[in-house]
């Protein structure tokens, strides 16, 4: 992948259509998530979340100076990791996203946001830009499959036993 290369949601999804609706489908079985920021000394600080698909993007809205929101205002980079469940069952495999949150100001922008989701106000809210999305699961209880995407790339499929 190139350096700095990255894309939003719809740019994802007009990319690799099954494989964005695969992950939408497993982000949209639970409502909390994991997120995976850096912290102030480069240490990584994981942390509840719910996200949105809105408009052609993965939205992060987060309370006010919320320790995650400030993180990313410092290191916009972030992991997600879509809610595995509860127990073992893991339809629609383990997912995670990559990328860079970038926080909107734009009071245009996040008053069509507020139309949609209703958030508490005031708040944090940051788009996403995609460097990676990766699914692992497993295929005929014998193979481990990874997908992995970056943008620019076809999807890259690894099968372990």
């Amino acid at each position: 992948m190139t350096s700095g290369t990255a894309v939003n949601w719809a740019g994802f999804a007009a990319a690799e259509p099954a494989l964005a609706g695969t992950v939408e489908a497993r982000f949209g079985a639970h409502t909390h998530h994991v997120l995976a920021t850096l912290r102030k000394d480069g240490s990584p600080r994981t942390t509840g979340l719910e996200v949105r698909f809105l408009n052609g993007e993965l939205w992060l809205g987060m309370m006010p100076g919320s320790l995650k929101a400030l993180d990313l205002r410092r290191d916009a980079r972030f992991a997600l990791q879509a809610n595995p469940g509860a127990g073992t069952g893991m339809g629609g495999g383990d997912v995670r996203i990559a990328g860079r949150a970038v926080e909107v100001e734009d009071p245009a922008v996040k008053a069509g946001y507020v139309k949609e989701v209703e958030p508490p106000e005031p708040f944090h809210l940051f788009r996403t830009e995609l460097t990676e999305v990766v699914r692992t699961s497993v295929e005929d209880d014998t193979y481990l499959v990874v997908e992995i995407w970056q943008p620019g790339q076809p999807v890259r499929t690894v099968r372990r036993t």
